[in-house]
Formats: C-alpha cells, structure tokens, sequence
C-alpha cells in the first residue's frame, strides 16, 4: 500500500479524487446522452491543475533562491498567466443550455463538479503562494498580493469570456489582445458589462479565499484533542 508522507500529499490525492469524479459524472453524461458536449470541461480542468503544480514547484526553488531569481520569477509569471483559467470555469455555467440533453439537473451537478474542483484547484496554489510571502516577507504584502492577484485574475476571465482571448494569446497574438484591452482600460465607461465582470468577479473570488483562509487559521487554532 502506499504510504502518503505528509498532509500536502492527502491533499493532492483528494484534488485527484474529486477530478476523477468529474470525470466520471462526464463519462455516464456522455454515454446518457450519446454525446462528448462539453467535454471542453475536462480540458478546462486540466489547465486549473497546472497553476497548481507550477505553485508546488515554485515553493521548491524558493527554499533554494531567492524571489529576484531568474528561475523564481518565470515560474512566478507563468503561474499568474495561468491562474485565471481555474476561475474562469465559474462562468461555465452559462453553456448550460446550449444543447438540448436528456437530465439538465444531472448536467448542473456535473458542471458544479467541475467548476469546484477547479477553483479548489486554483485557490490552493494562491494559498500556497500566500503563505510563502506571509512567511519569508510580510503578512500585509501578502495579503495585498492576493487581493492584486484576485483582481488581475477577474480582468482575465473578463478578457477570456467576453473578448474571446487565451492565456497563450499573451504569446501568439500580443498585439491584438494588447489593443482590445487598452481600448477598454482608455474607455471604461463605454464597457459597463466590463465594469460589472470585472468588480463582481472580484468581490466573489475575494469573499471565497476569505472563507477558505479564516477557516485554515481556525483549524490551526484548535487544540489537537479538539
């Protein structure tokens, strides 16, 4: 049998879990419905994991460098670009009823599978990532650094939902995506819907790692024979 060494590694296997449930929920639906619509969800999923595993690499080169290094600081903007596409996958649910299917309560089960998993996903690398700077710099500094990060990450799911761009544009079409959003940063009060994504993404998101962040420091303040 396999023996997990630490609390992290039980961690991650629960998140290997609950992505296989998705799975799973996505398989019977497929076969139900003799059909792969929304299989992009799996796809999705898989890119919610790799902010995950570039945050669990980061940690490992922090202990060795430090933040300015060339190493540190590429894993660091790689996990920024990426992390917005594990909470882009809370707008998902507007794809809900695209297509006629057979159990449309089964399919908001599995979306909400899905889309949990992701932002478990990504709000574990932030968690990560925050408790590395609250440790090695400042408790404010980091605490800033999330409320930057949730509010860069509500811009990209903005950008990614309603102007149709990747994370991987950032590379293959800089320029286009450069003008879409600099004519929208120039002109804020001609995008109300902008206005409202963006600040309401924010809000949510920000409401969301709250809770999850009190509650890790009330489990930490309990006495073990609690």
């Amino acid at each position: 049998m396999i023996r997990w060494r630490s609390s992290r590694d039980q961690f991650i296997l629960t998140l290997v879990a609950s992505t296989l449930v998705s799975i799973g929920l996505f398989s019977y639906g497929a076969w139900q419905n003799h059909s792969l619509d929304f299989s992009y969800l799996i796809w999705n999923l898989i890119l919610a994991w790799l902010p995950l595993l570039i945050a669990i690499r980061l940690i490992k080169v922090l202990k060795l460098k430090i933040w300015s290094s060339w190493e540190a600081l590429l894993l660091f903007l790689l996990w920024l670009v990426l992390l917005p596409n594990s909470f882009y996958m809370i707008s998902d649910f507007i794809h809900l009823q695209e297509v006629q299917r057979v159990d449309i309560l089964y399919d908001t089960l599995m979306f909400t599978s899905f889309i949990y998993t992701g932002v478990a996903l990504g709000f574990s690398s932030l968690y990560l990532l925050h408790m590395r700077v609250r440790n090695q710099i400042n408790p404010t500094i980091a605490g800033i650094g999330v409320a930057v990060t949730l509010f860069i990450c509500s811009g990209a799911v903005y950008i990614g939902r309603d102007l149709r761009w990747n994370s991987w544009d950032i590379l293959t079409n800089p320029g286009g995506l450069l003008f879409d959003v600099s004519d929208r940063l120039e002109h804020p009060s001609s995008y109300p819907e902008m206005i409202t994504t963006v600040i309401s993404f924010f809000i949510i998101l920000l409401s969301m790692y709250g809770l999850l962040w009190r509650g890790t420091q009330l489990v930490k303040s309990m006495p073990k024979n609690f």
